[in-house]
């Protein structure tokens, strides 16, 4: 049976490497990639949280995912998805679905902020964008400086990484994850 990931945004102001170089090469690898925004409509993508970049549509939105489908959250970055996927409540209701059933959730760069307002940060081992390391600390997670890093507390598994550079190995603990 193929491993099935899914990818959830807002349709605005999704980091164009941080949504579609994990996508791809989860698909390069055969695993079924979903992605879901809050609407069926092009999620906008942009390069440094400034220039515009290309839109996709999505497969499906928030509020029809079916979180038991999937073996994996992936939640990209983009300050301003980030920021507008926080107040989801859709959002929120499918991590909540992947910690209660012990699922592993990625998040890169500005995407903790998700975490943060679903209430599943604190005691929690991660790293971000360095612009939010007080916003996980003030939640009541540990911030660490590390390219990816996988956090277990809880008894749900966490990945997380920085930024675009971080990608490569964020791809490869994604992976990784899939395949224990």
């Amino acid at each position: 049976m193929s491993k099935k990931a899914l990818f959830i945004t807002s349709n605005v102001g999704v980091e164009h490497d941080e949504l579609m170089k994990p996508l791809e090469y989860l698909q390069s690898k055969g695993i079924e990639v979903i992605h879901a925004a809050e609407e069926q409509a092009e999620v906008h993508t942009v390069k440094s949280d400034k220039t515009p970049a290309t839109s996709y549509t999505p497969q499906t939105t928030l509020e029809k995912v079916d979180a038991q489908d999937y073996d994996l959250l992936v939640i990209p970055g983009g300050t301003v998805n980030a920021d507008t996927l926080r107040l989801n409540e859709n959002a929120h209701q499918i991590i909540q679905h992947f910690t209660d059933h012990a699922k592993p959730i990625a998040a890169i760069c500005h995407a903790p902020w998700v975490l943060i307002n679903a209430g599943k940060i604190k005691d929690k081992n991660l790293t971000s964008y360095k612009s939010i390391q007080l916003d996980v600390e003030n939640a009541g997670g540990k911030w660490v400086d590390k390219e990816v890093h996988r956090c277990n507390t809880h008894g749900w598994p966490l990945i997380t990484s920085r930024c675009p550079d971080d990608i490569p190995a964020f791809n490869e603990a994604l992976l990784e994850e899939l395949s224990s």
